[in-house]
């Protein structure tokens, strides 16, 4: 997967929207203002998602791919290196597993305002 493939996907999730709050070439994605994925666009492709830290090192054991996340808490942040050596159907559940941690730590009324977005 490209850089363009991962962002249209973590794009398709509802309410995600996308910034570059750190410079002009990270793209930072979020939910409910809150980030699950962030892909460096000045770099070989790979996207730092976040993820349940009793996972976090399986992963990595069990994926060359996924490595500690630069500039992110190491417990809970993955990076995955799209060497395809993992699929594009794994990336994309690790995409869905990233954006459900933050989307279902949202408050109560932060999850209203954006059902009434």
């Amino acid at each position: 997967m490209n850089q363009e493939t991962l962002r249209e996907y973590c794009l398709s999730k509802k309410y995600a929207t996308e910034e570059f709050p750190f410079d002009d070439v990270t793209l930072v994605l979020k939910v409910g203002g809150k980030i699950f994925a962030v892909i460096p666009l000045d770099a070989e492709p790979r996207i730092a998602l976040k993820c349940d830290p009793e996972l976090v090192i399986e992963l990595r054991e069990q994926y060359s791919a996924v490595q500690p996340a630069h500039h992110f808490n190491k417990k809970h942040w993955n990076q995955v290196l799209m060497d395809d050596s993992v699929s594009e159907k794994q990336v994309k559940e690790w995409i869905d597993h990233s954006y459900n941690l933050v989307y279902n730590s949202l408050t109560g009324k932060i999850k209203e305002n954006l059902n009434n977005q």
